[in-house]
């Protein structure tokens, strides 16, 4: 007898996410919303008639909003990354970057090129880039994100680095720079010894795209191998005490199975076994709070920046568990 298995992505919880994303989103994550989740939702809304989604948004109007985060020099600013504030560009911004061009179709060579172009002027010599750089410091960041001091040459990192790098292969795009940091975090890859969740969570999405896939995945169940032996994930929420809080993080700020395989086709998927990540993924769609959003687990340094980082939380939840509710997911 085969078992039905229970959406978690249920009606309920999209509506409710979206009257937190339609009441708190940015415009970005509001845009993103409707393209990404137009049509699903609940067309009647609330009782008071409101509709909760925007039947087929407009991928045009993703990149509208996208492209206000641009500066002049090719990079992106202006609180795309909500923990990382001020107009000057900044590498850890560009992830997010990628993602929304990605899911629009909007990742061609022309924009490919002017991204790798601006991170070519920013990155150390051997093709990596640093999380932030020195013209971030006056203006407001974390605690938790060291800014260089001006005139310290770049020093690459397989967090911000493995993030750009995995859509851009992904998209098959050819750049010199581009040919310069996939060596880069095949190196850091191979040399990774001691790591924490959010490097090891950069390092699977590059090893997810990586096109020598033997190798990647010969890579990949080291790193998990690394993970599990480190406490780096938390493989049940029940049990917080099994896992590692890293140096720097807040506490509770843990990993869990799907935060390592966002989608069921990733190589951490093989990591954890079926329960694990259904675990995970219970509490994942339980962890949406009364006002229809889920909530941030990193260090609270700014109520505002709080507020503007919930809404991409929720989207990532939405997409985690709708990924995982298709055939073939937990």
């Amino acid at each position: 007898m085969t078992r039905t298995r229970t959406a978690r992505l249920t009606g309920d919880r999209l509506d409710a996410a979206a009257a937190f994303l339609w009441t708190s989103g940015r415009v970005l994550e509001q845009r993103r919303f409707a393209h990404l989740f137009g049509g699903e939702t609940n067309p009647g809304g609330e009782p008071d008639g409101n509709p909760s989604s925007t039947p087929g948004g407009d991928p045009a109007g993703v990149l509208a909003a996208l492209d206000a985060h641009r500066t002049a020099d090719g990079g992106y600013a202006y609180g795309l990354e909500p923990d990382v504030r001020g107009p000057a560009a900044q590498p850890i911004t560009v992830p997010g970057a990628l993602l929304v061009l990605e899911e629009i179709g909007a990742l061609d060579a022309a924009r490919a090129r002017a991204v790798c172009d601006w991170l070519a002027g920013v990155a150390a010599p051997d093709g990596g880039v640093p999380v932030v750089l020195p013209s971030l410091r006056p203006y407001p960041h974390p605690p938790f994100v060291p800014v260089p001091e001006e005139g310290e040459p770049p020093v690459g990192a397989l967090l911000s680095t493995g993030q750009i790098v995995a859509p851009l292969l992904r998209r098959g795009i050819v750049h010199p720079w581009l040919t310069a940091a996939t060596a880069f975090c095949r190196t850091a890859v191979e040399n990774l010894h001691e790591t924490h969740p959010y490097e090891a969570g950069a390092a699977i999405r590059f090893l997810d795209a990586a096109p020598d896939t033997a190798w990647a995945r010969r890579e990949a169940a080291r790193l998990g191998t690394l993970v599990h032996e480190q406490r780096i994930v938390l493989l049940d929420p029940a049990r917080p005490e099994d896992a590692r809080t890293s140096p720097g993080y807040a506490p509770g700020e843990y990993h869990l199975p799907h935060d390592y395989a966002r989608r069921p086709n990733s190589l951490a998927r093989r990591w954890f076994t079926a329960a694990e990540l259904a675990r995970g993924l219970d509490h994942l769609a339980a962890e949406q709070q009364p006002d229809g959003g889920w909530p941030i687990h990193w260090v609270r340094w700014s109520a505002s920046t709080e507020a503007e980082a919930r809404p991409g939380v929720t989207l990532q939840a939405l997409l985690t568990l709708r990924a995982y509710d298709a055939p073939g997911g937990a």
